[in-house]
C-alpha cells in the first residue's frame, strides 16, 4: 500500500475514533473531558505523522528507548505534543523518561516513584504521573494492588510527584465493566478524579464508566508491525 494511502487511512480511522468517543461521552451524559491518547508504539514516524497532521497531540509509547528514537524529531515538526509513557518503567531508564515524557502513566511501586523524584530534581523537570493499578490482581501484570494503591499515592505526593489519577488494564478474559467501575471507585477513594482506562476494543465502555483518558492504538494505526 502506498504511503499516501496509508496516511489517508490513518486520518480516516482517527476521525472515526474521535467521533465514537464523542458519541460515547454523549450517551453517558458526560460533560467532563475525555481525552484520546493515540498509542504509537512500534509504528515509525512516517506512519504516525498523518495523525499529527490531523491535529492529534496526545500520544503514548510503551518503551523509553523506542520513544527516544522518534519523538524528539517529531516534536521539532509539530508543536504541542504531550507524550505519555504507558509501559513499565525500569529504574535505570528513569532519567531518560523524565527528560522525554510529559506524563508517566505507569508508576507502579515506591522504587519507581523515588527514582522519578530523584531524576526530576536532577534535570529540573517533573512529568505528571498516574499510579498504575493491577485492578484484576493478576500475578503476571504490572501495577500496585488495589488495597495498596492509596498508600502509594500518598508516598508519591510526599515525594513531590504530581499524581493526576490512576491507570489500569482489566484482565483480558473477563468483561471489563466491573474493573472499570472498581478503578473509578478506587480513584475517588484516593482523593483523585481521573482515570486512564479503555483501549481499542473497550474504550466506549470505559467512557461510560468515567474514563478521562482512553488509550487507542490499533483502531487508529492498524495492525502493529512485529517488534524488532
Amino acid at each position: 500500500m502506498s504511503e499516501h494511502r496509508v496516511g489517508e487511512e490513518v486520518a480516516q480511522r482517527l476521525a472515526a475514533v474521535r467521533q465514537s468517543i464523542a458519541e460515547a461521552a454523549e450517551a453517558a451524559g458526560r460533560a467532563d473531558p475525555v481525552d484520546l491518547v493515540a498509542v504509537t508504539k512500534t509504528f515509525d514516524a512516517d506512519h504516525i505523522r498523518p495523525a499529527l497532521e490531523a491535529g492529534q497531540r496526545m500520544v503514548g509509547e510503551n518503551r523509553v528507548q523506542e520513544a527516544g528514537g522518534k519523538w524528539p524529531a517529531l516534536r521539532e515538526e509539530f508543536d504541542g505534543i504531550e507524550l505519555h509513557l504507558l509501559g513499565p518503567l525500569q529504574s535505570n531508564k528513569t532519567k531518560d523518561a523524565v527528560e522525554l515524557f510529559d506524563v508517566i502513566q505507569s508508576v507502579d511501586r515506591e522504587k519507581i516513584a523515588n527514582a522519578i523524584a530523584k531524576a526530576a530534581d536532577s534535570v529540573g523537570r517533573m512529568p505528571r504521573c498516574l499510579v498504575q493499578v493491577n485492578i484484576g490482581n493478576e500475578p503476571q501484570k504490572a501495577g500496585t494492588l488495589p488495597d495498596e494503591t492509596a498508600a502509594l499515592v500518598e508516598r508519591c505526593r510526599a515525594l513531590g510527584l504530581t499524581v493526576d489519577g490512576l491507570m489500569a488494564i482489566p484482565p483480558a478474559d473477563h468483561p471489563p465493566g466491573p474493573y472499570f467501575e472498581a478503578l473509578t471507585a478506587l480513584t475517588a477513594a484516593c482523593g483523585l478524579s481521573d482515570t486512564s482506562m479503555g483501549m481499542s476494543g473497550d474504550y466506549r465502555e470505559a467512557i461510560a464508566h468515567g474514563a478521562r483518558w482512553v488509550r487507542v492504538g490499533s483502531a487508529i494505526f492498524g495492525s502493529r508491525p512485529p517488534i524488532r
